[in-house]
């Protein structure tokens, strides 16, 4: 393991198909006025909704609700969420949904009470709270497996405005107090957004692994994760309500972005930054911006890492290497990945997201380019990519 770093993350969990049983006791070490906040209004109809209620109930506890978040949230949509909050005096939030609703929460706690321009400040400049300011604790209870959110600081949002979707990752102070994971929560997601999610998943993994080239513990654990990923996503995609694979599924959602198998390692991230300026200008879902583009971007950066390439096919995919050069198994690895994509019915194209031709030139300017992973990129390089991805 190369490098110094420190590991903490402050965030229980409760696991398991009875996993809410705990959420009234994990509401009562928190104020009494909860903002229960969630999305378009599905945990209404799967039972989920009940259950929070009921627990709110139980806990004591004053709820405002805040229904509504979108699969990107938006900057008004967050002004929003800063006015309720602050009116109301909250003392909790409650996220229930996937990861953009928990997202969401958490830019509400960390800006509710600044008086400025939230987006500027957090997440165009990149600042982090002062000690002192106020933040409001949030809690989770997660209903779709794939951001990680529900164990990190991340919070994503969008400015349609100005056509940039930024993610800023504050520190232990913002994440979630606790977690509840149901994988039975789970089970009614609709096919496309079951994928997004596995997708979102493995493409966090990679994110992390396909930087350094030091012996790590850290890859050793990023390479048990995404065999995990593969396999129980050929299980789900075809019996979407089978527990083990959802499960698991869940399971390594949540460990493939908590920040552990990321220490020790510089990081590359380019792939979610291309992928956030795709979802600024078509508004599509995340995991399948990422699958679009990371055959491409992957064969554009492999001749920089041709080992680790090499090892990713070997040990993740179990290509034989039998006669074979690191540069062929390298490509036989993305070959791989490539086929996974098509299998589990994640995008294999940007096209069929809303992408056009002309949009290309206004993608790339719309990334933030980042000085991490094996290349740092040129703004023609960004459109080379993303014209292989059409």
């Amino acid at each position: 393991m190369n490098g110094n770093f420190v590991y903490a993350n402050p965030t229980k969990l409760y696991f398991g198909d009875e996993a809410q049983k705990n959420l009234a006791k994990a509401l009562s070490g928190f104020g009494k006025k909860v903002l229960f906040t969630y999305g378009g209004g599905s945990i209404k109809h799967n039972g989920v909704y009940d259950d929070v209620m009921a627990s709110l109930k139980a806990a004591g506890k004053e709820v405002i609700e805040l229904p509504g978040v979108m699969s990107n949230p938006t900057v008004d949509k967050l002004n929003e969420g800063r006015r309720i909050a602050r009116e109301n005096n909250v003392d909790f939030i409650l996220a229930v949904g996937g990861g953009s609703v928990i997202d969401y929460a958490k830019a509400v706690s960390v800006s509710a009470w600044y008086d400025g321009d939230a987006w500027e400040r957090f997440w165009v400049k990149q600042d982090d709270p002062l000690k002192g300011e106020r933040i409001i604790p949030v809690g989770a209870v997660l209903t779709m497996a794939g951001t990680g959110s529900e164990m990190n600081g991340g919070s994503v949002i969008t400015n349609h405005a100005a056509n940039m979707k930024i993610g800023k990752v504050f520190g232990e102070e913002v994440m979630p107090k606790f977690a509840v994971l149901n994988p039975r929560y789970t089970f009614s997601l609709p096919h496309r957004q079951m994928v997004a999610g596995i997708f979102d998943t493995m493409s966090h993994i990679m994110e992390q692994y396909f930087s350094g080239d030091d012996d790590s513990t850290s890859d050793y654990l990023a390479e048990g994760l995404m065999r995990s990923v593969i396999a129980s996503s050929l299980v789900a995609v075809k019996e979407p309500e089978n527990y083990e694979a959802r499960s698991n599924l869940m399971w390594s959602s949540t460990w493939a972005l908590n920040t552990l198998i990321g220490e020790g390692k510089s990081q590359d991230w380019m792939v979610h930054m291309i992928g956030h300026a795709i979802g600024a200008y078509t508004n599509a879902t995340h995991g399948m911006t990422l699958s679009g583009i990371s055959v491409a971007y992957y064969r554009h950066v492999m001749k920089h890492a041709i080992g680790r390439f090499a090892r990713f096919a070997r040990v993740v995919w179990a290509i034989p290497t039998d006669g074979k050069t690191d540069e062929q198994l390298a490509s036989e690895g993305i070959d791989a990945l490539a086929t996974w994509i098509k299998t589990i019915g994640a995008a294999s194209e940007i096209t069929s997201l809303g992408v056009t031709p002309d949009m290309l030139e206004g993608i790339a300017d719309a990334t933030i380019i980042l000085d991490a992973g094996y290349e740092k990129l040129t703004r023609q390089e960004i459109i080379e990519i993303l014209r292989a991805s059409l």
